[in-house]
């Protein structure tokens, strides 16, 4: 689809600069949010209705937190084509509600091999879930917008105020671009970590 309308985003950042006025937007404009741990505290700090991941999931994060958002209320909402009526007929079917925006920024890998973390305390900085959301959501840019990092919710603001709370394909795709190349460097980053260590 050329525009996407906005209308559900799911919100999980380490880094939350800039979070609570996007978010304070998005609700503002009619957008249900979803959230994470640290992200949910403190989107309801912000005075911002919120849903719990483990409500959608029907699922508690379990294993300290390693597993979270890896379920296929969260997967199947991001990945469905929402031009392939084979796919929305699955998601009715399986009561899968889709997403319209994934705003996700990873562990900060970098700082933490910073502090000198012994292999096993700097293995538990590697972020799984995000990436994998990250990944999903620019392999489907066609029918969800994907935002990895706080200096993106400006544009995107712009973005949705300029199309009436929709984005272009151009803007999804672009996104989708920059988080592919974001994702590929955090890869790299603990690929040479993994190998000197």
């Amino acid at each position: 689809m050329d525009f996407l309308p906005i209308r559900r985003a799911l919100l999980s950042v380490t880094h939350k600069d800039g979070l609570a006025e996007f978010a304070t937007f998005l609700h503002a404009n009619g957008v249900e949010l979803v959230s994470t741990g640290g992200t949910l505290k403190f989107l309801e700090n912000a005075g911002l209705p919120v849903t719990a991941v483990s409500d959608v999931t029907g699922f508690p994060e379990i294993l300290g937190g390693r597993v979270k958002t890896l379920h296929p209320h969260i997967h199947g909402g991001i990945l469905a084509d929402k031009d392939n009526p084979e796919h929305l007929a699955v998601l009715k079917e399986k009561g899968i509600k889709a997403f319209d925006l994934i705003c996700v920024n990873l562990y900060d890998f970098e700082s933490a091999l910073a502090k000198g973390l012994k292999p096993r305390e700097a293995i538990e900085e590697i972020d799984i879930g995000g990436p994998c959301m990250l990944r999903a959501a620019s392999k489907n840019f066609h029918s969800i917008l994907v935002l990895s990092d706080p200096d993106t919710y400006a544009e995107a603001t712009a973005e949705l105020k300029a199309n009436d709370m929709s984005v272009s394909l151009p803007f999804r795709q672009r996104m989708a671009a920059r988080t592919f190349a974001k994702t590929s460097r955090y890869d790299a980053m603990i690929a040479e970590y993994l190998t000197k260590n």
